[in-house]
C-alpha cells in the first residue's frame, strides 16, 4: 500500500521528505516554504492515507517510506521529521543508505514513562479518539498559540483511523532506538522546543549527544509542534542544515 504523498518544487532541486508528528497531516507544514523539492506524505491511517490493519513498528512505518522513496525512483533524499516522523527518520538513518543529511524535531528514541501511553491506548479503545483530543492538543501547543489553528489540529486527529491511530501508539511505545544512535553518520540538526511536555528538551537532547555528528537548537516560543508555532525559526535553521548539503 502506498502512502498519500504530494511532491513539488524545483525538479533540480535537493528532494527534503517531510515527516510528519503521530495523528497529523501534511497540513502540519502550512507555513514552511523551502528551497527544495518537497516530499510531503501521511503516514498510514493518517489525512488521505489508507489504514493497515493489525499492529506495527516503527520498521513498519519506515517501511512506508522506503516503498515511496522506491515508487518514485528516489534513492537518496534529505529528511526532517517531527515527533512520530522523526522516529521513522533515525530508522531510516540507521539502517538504509537512503538518507544524506537528517533533521530531527520534538521526538524520543524511547519512551521513558509509559503510562501516559497506557491512558490513551486504553481512552481509545474504549471511547474513541474523541476521549484523548483535547489532552493531545494541550502538548502541541501552548496557551499562546491561536485557538483557530488548535481547532483546526483537532479536527484533523480526529479523522485519523482509530485502530491504526492506537497501532501507532503501541509503536512508539514499544520502540528502543538508542542503540540505533552510534549507527547514524548522516549530518543531523537536532531541534527541541522549551515548552514541549510531550518530548521534554533532555530527551531530545539525548540524542544530538549520542549521534556522531550533530547540532542541537532550542526554540523558546512554542510547544510539541513547534514547526507550528514557530515556522520561521525552525525553516532558518532547516535552510541552513540542508542548504549545506
Amino acid at each position: 500500500m502506498l502512502v498519500h504523498h504530494t511532491l513539488t518544487g524545483p525538479e533540480d532541486a535537493p528532494v527534503l521528505v517531510l515527516g510528519n508528528a503521530l495523528g497529523t497531516t501534511t497540513e502540519l507544514w502550512r507555513e514552511f516554504s523551502l528551497p527544495f523539492r518537497v516530499l510531503r506524505f501521511d503516514h498510514r491511517g493518517h489525512g488521505a492515507s489508507a489504514p493497515v490493519a493489525g499492529p506495527c513498528s516503527i520498521e513498519d512505518l519506515a517501511g512506508d517510506v522506503v516503498e515511496l522513496l522506491d515508487h518514485l525512483g528516489l534513492q537518496q533524499v534529505y529528511y526532517c521529521g517531527v515527533s512520530l516522523g522523526g522516529m521513522v527518520g533515525m530508522w531510516l538513518a540507521a539502517h538504509t543508505d537512503r538518507i544524506s543529511r537528517l533533521a530531527l524535531v520534538c521526538t524520543t528514541a524511547w519512551v521513558p514513562d509509559k503510562a501516559r501511553l497506557d491512558e490513551r491506548i486504553s481512552l481509545v479503545r474504549s471511547r474513541g479518539m474523541e476521549a484523548v483530543a483535547d489532552t493531545v492538543v494541550s502538548l502541541w501547543f501552548t496557551p499562546a498559540c491561536a485557538p483557530a489553528v488548535v481547532q483546526r489540529f483537532r479536527a484533523e486527529l480526529l479523522k485519523v483511523d482509530p485502530p491504526t491511530y492506537l497501532a501507532c501508539v503501541e509503536a512508539v511505545r514499544g520502540m528502543d532506538l538508542r542503540p540505533d544512535l552510534v549507527k547514524i553518520d548522516v549530518p543531523t540538526v537536532v531541534i527541541a522546543a522549551a515548552q514541549d511536555h510531550a518530548t521534554p528538551t533532555e530527551l531530545v537532547r539525548y540524542i544530538a549527544d549520542e549521534l556522531p555528528d550533530s547540532e542541537l537548537y532550542v526554540v523558546g516560543d512554542a510547544a510539541h509542534l513547534a514547526v507550528v508555532e514557530a515556522p520561521r525559526t525552525i525553516s532558518v535553521i532547516l535552510d541552513d542544515h540542508f542548504g549545506n548539503g
